[in-house]
Parts: C-alpha cells; sequence; structure tokens
C-alpha cells in the first residue's frame, strides 16, 4: 500500500520533515516515490514553516494513498492558510539554562573596598615618584664620572 507520510531529515533537535509518497513496507527515512513538500517546526525569521503540493496529494489520494494523520491536519492548514500556516517564530528559541542570579552582596562591598584602595594606591605612588627623583639624581652623576675602565681608555 502507499503512503502519504513525513520523513525526518536536519539536524538533532532541529527537526525538518518531508511530505513523502512511500510504499509503506520502506523505512520512514527510506526511498520514496515522490516529495510533495516540507514542513519546518522551528522556522526562525522569514524561512518558511510549510509548503505542500495540494494538487499532487489529491492525485495520490485518488490513486489510493493513505495519508498520515499529521499529513491529513497538514494539508488542512495550508490549504487554508497557504504559506503562512505557521507563523515563523520571531526569534530562535532560547536555551533551557537559568539566568544567573545578580549578587547584591558584591555590589555593596565594591565601593567600600574602592575607598580602601585609593588611600593604598597614593602611598604606593608616592614611594615610587621619590625612587623616580633619586634614579633622576643619580643617573646624571654617573654620567659626570667617568668610570675607571673609560679614564684609561682616554689616556691610551
Amino acid at each position: 500500500m502507499v503512503k502519504i507520510r513525513l520523513a525526518r531529515s536536519g539536524a538533532k533537535k532541529r527537526p525538518f520533515y518531508h511530505v513523502v509518497v512511500t510504499d509503506q513496507r520502506r523505512s520512514r527515512d527510506g526511498r520514496y516515490i515522490e516529495r510533495l513538500g516540507f514542513f519546518n517546526p522551528v522556522a526562525v525569521g522569514g524561512e518558511v514553516p510549510l509548503r505542500i503540493n495540494v494538487e499532487r496529494v489529491e492525485y495520490w489520494q485518488g490513486q489510493g494513498a493513505q495519508t498520515s494523520e499529521r499529513v491529513v491536519n497538514l494539508v488542512k492548514r495550508f490549504s487554508k492558510n497557504g504559506e503562512e500556516a505557521a507563523p515563523a517564530r520571531a526569534e530562535p528559541p532560547k536555551s533551557k539554562a537559568k539566568p544567573k542570579p545578580a549578587a547584591p552582596a558584591k555590589e555593596e562591598a565594591a565601593p567600600a573596598e574602592a575607598k580602601d584602595e585609593a588611600p593604598v594606591e597614593a602611598k604606593e605612588e608616592a614611594p615610587a615618584k621619590e625612587s623616580k627623583a633619586e634614579a633622576k639624581e643619580e643617573a646624571p652623576a654617573k654620567e659626570a664620572k667617568p668610570s675607571e675602565g673609560e679614564e684609561a681608555d682616554k689616556k691610551a
């Protein structure tokens, strides 16, 4: 017996179905006689969720093909509304992960820490400035005094 049914394709957790005419003894996704359309239950944005060639479905039913319950519902919906049968989702489905709650205790502690850090930074900067000034004073002094090796080179 010939059946009109859905054949699944698509990625894991992203189903996509072809409406096909096939021998009932074939496997679900196996060889088929004719492809009549498709059904995309997870269509997003501008994607078309459903398209079926209704004339060919009627032809195969006239030849004695039996339709599955799901295909009967899809054909009715398509013939009633056309390609807008199942409006596409505005945005992709959100993951099932729970959002992390904000920690208000850390926010309150942050300004107190900033107050404590500011004087510490100032204390650290002051010795650094002094050491830089000392380094500048030592540098010209070294340049003014030639080393013993340089004096020997000049004499020779």
